[in-house]
């Protein structure tokens, strides 16, 4: 059946199958992969996109009853630049595979165009169906309050990061160039960085 519906504001008619799901036309037809499918069955979030606005699991959309309807993937935030919810999770640390980047920008979009200014609990309920096997989500939350201008503060932001400049490393209060390995011995092995520096055992 023929479904007239936009994509990220771009007019879209497509004739689509009755089991065709939303996910499937995203990434198959449109080329669209920065919606990723995880479990399918729309548990883990990590293909949320938004329907006229509203975070909705693209695995559980039929594509057939997109007719009319606006949809938005996170390719849609970044045209003419980074969304400043993208920007804040960069800034926050609130990404590490980045599976799972996608959906959750996108459900606390719904939410920031819903509610401008949540609590840490209304954050906290709009990203709990999107799951995060990486970040514990204090980044994450840190970054859609920072957008939000609540203040919520990561335990992991007390922590100062790396200055790489010596300039900068200086006046941080670093000293001016990083500390190097220092090799040890290990009659069995070989020379080898030892534990201190974060190197791995030898090979």
């Amino acid at each position: 059946m023929m479904v007239r519906f936009s994509v990220n504001g771009v007019a879209r008619e497509l004739d689509v199958e009755p089991g065709e799901r939303l996910i499937d036309v995203l990434r198959e037809r449109l080329g669209l992969t920065g919606t990723k499918e995880g479990c399918g069955i729309g548990v883990c979030g990590a293909c949320t996109v938004l329907v006229d606005g509203r975070a909705q699991n693209a695995c559980l959309v039929p594509a057939a009853s997109l007719e009319g309807c606006a949809v938005t993937t996170i390719e849609g935030l970044s045209q003419g630049g980074l969304d400043p919810l993208q920007q804040a999770f960069i800034d926050h640390q609130a990404i590490q595979c980045g599976f799972c980047t996608p959906g959750l920008v996108l459900s606390a979009k719904a939410l920031l165009d819903e509610n401008p200014a949540p609590t840490e609990d209304e954050i906290r309920a709009a990203i709990k169906g999107n799951l995060c096997r990486c970040t514990g989500y204090e980044q994450v939350i840190a970054a859609i309050a920072s957008v939000a201008g609540t203040g919520y503060r990561a335990l992991d932001d007390e922590v100062e990061a790396p200055v790489q400049s010596p300039e900068l490393r200086a006046g941080a209060g670093w000293p001016a160039e990083p500390p190097t390995a220092t090799p040890v011995l290990d009659e069995t092995k070989g020379t080898v960085p030892s534990v201190s520096s974060g190197g791995g055992e030898g090979r």
